[in-house]
């Protein structure tokens, strides 16, 4: 296999392992871009924390300009969390014959939160022979864990998952679309407000393209897609976190006072057609000292099974999935493929 050519799309906190890794696979970075002054400039070797690697990292401006003078195989988009924020650097790459992987949470499955940009990016997708996707910890953590799990069950009734993160981990976009340091009016006002809505006005905010949903709200609508079951009714609740001390937060460089919201609380419940409810809850908030990150399902049925998996390292286990998974959306169909229509995702020694 000739050796895959990859553009860095975003040099933050996620790109220092995702560029290490595919280096670490033999893949080529061939060209970087971010936004941000401080970075512009340097060699990508400093984000990594190693020895210069020949690529310096450009403004996002001239993405367009080195996607054709690089030409790579693939670009890896590790930014913002939703569709509508990464929606032109996607354009850019596919118009320019580019496939796509990103850690864009709501791309997991965006379908059921901007089915109208969805579909426009999949037909532009196949017009030009690429594939997007978005993938990283729930590919695995929330989802193929699961359906594997699902495939040695009978009778299923529910799947209920909770799963924990720290947001300074991430960089700031997430950190703020959580809501932290937010007064609790203030999450109520700009957070919470998304979820105080009937059915009919959210499914207008959402071919409206405006809709903001929740990582599980995405992660939902994937485990019914992959367990072939038919969505018949969804709902979501956002709540914020707090902490009976103040916090500090290197990511929003600020202290959040006791009280104020540190993060939320995300459920989305997605109600079956063949009767089995998919309940998940996301909890994302500035860790306090005894706070870690945690992950845990159950599948209710004629046995019940749950699975604990305690201080996942979430950030590498993203990364790693968006590396291992890049041979994948290369081989893939065209068109804007969640990766529940792809294989499950499998460990990789070399490209």
């Amino acid at each position: 296999m000739k050796q895959i050519k990859v553009m860095q799309i975003g040099c933050g906190k996620m790109s220092k392992y995702i560029m290490k890794y595919i280096y670490d696979l033999g893949g080529d970075i061939v060209g970087a871009v971010d936004i941000n002054s401080d970075v512009i400039g340097e060699d990508i070797g400093v984000i990594i924390g190693s020895e210069n690697r020949g690529v310096t990292i450009n403004d996002i401006s001239n993405l367009d300009e080195l996607l054709k003078e690089k030409k790579p195989d693939i670009a890896v988009i590790a930014t913002m969390s939703y569709l509508n924020d990464v929606s032109n650097e996607i354009r850019c790459c596919v118009t320019n014959g580019v496939n796509v992987i990103t850690t864009s949470e709501e791309c997991f499955y965006a379908k059921n939160s901007n089915p109208t940009l969805y579909h426009e990016l999949d037909i532009l997708a196949k017009a030009n022979n690429v594939t997007i996707t978005g993938c990283g910890y729930q590919d695995v953590f929330w989802g193929n864990m699961i359906t594997s799990i699902a495939g040695s069950s009978h009778g299923i009734t529910k799947i209920k998952g909770s799963s924990s993160y720290n947001v300074e981990d991430y960089g700031i976009a997430l950190a703020k679309v959580h809501g932290a340091g937010l007064t609790l009016d203030e999450f109520d006002e700009q957070i919470a407000i998304v979820d105080k809505i009937s059915e009919e006005e959210r499914n207008k905010i959402i071919n409206n393209r405006e809709y903001m949903p929740s990582y599980m709200w995405n992660t939902v609508g994937w485990l019914a897609q992959k367990l072939n079951l038919t969505p018949k009714k969804m709902k979501s609740e956002t709540i914020p976190t707090t902490s009976e001390i103040d916090l500090h937060s290197d990511t929003l460089k600020m202290d959040i006072k006791a009280g104020d919201a540190t993060g939320m609380r995300a459920v989305a419940i997605l109600e079956t057609e063949e009767g089995i409810t998919i309940e998940a809850e996301s909890v994302g908030k500035v860790y306090g000292p005894d706070d870690f990150d945690t992950n845990e399902w159950t599948i209710y049925g004629d046995a019940e099974t749950t699975v604990t998996i305690n201080k996942p390292d979430t950030v590498k286990l993203t990364c790693a999935d968006i590396v291992n998974r890049i041979p994948d959306v290369i081989k893939a169909e065209p068109g804007f493929r969640p990766t529940c229509e792809m294989n499950d995702v499998s460990y990789k020694i070399k490209y």
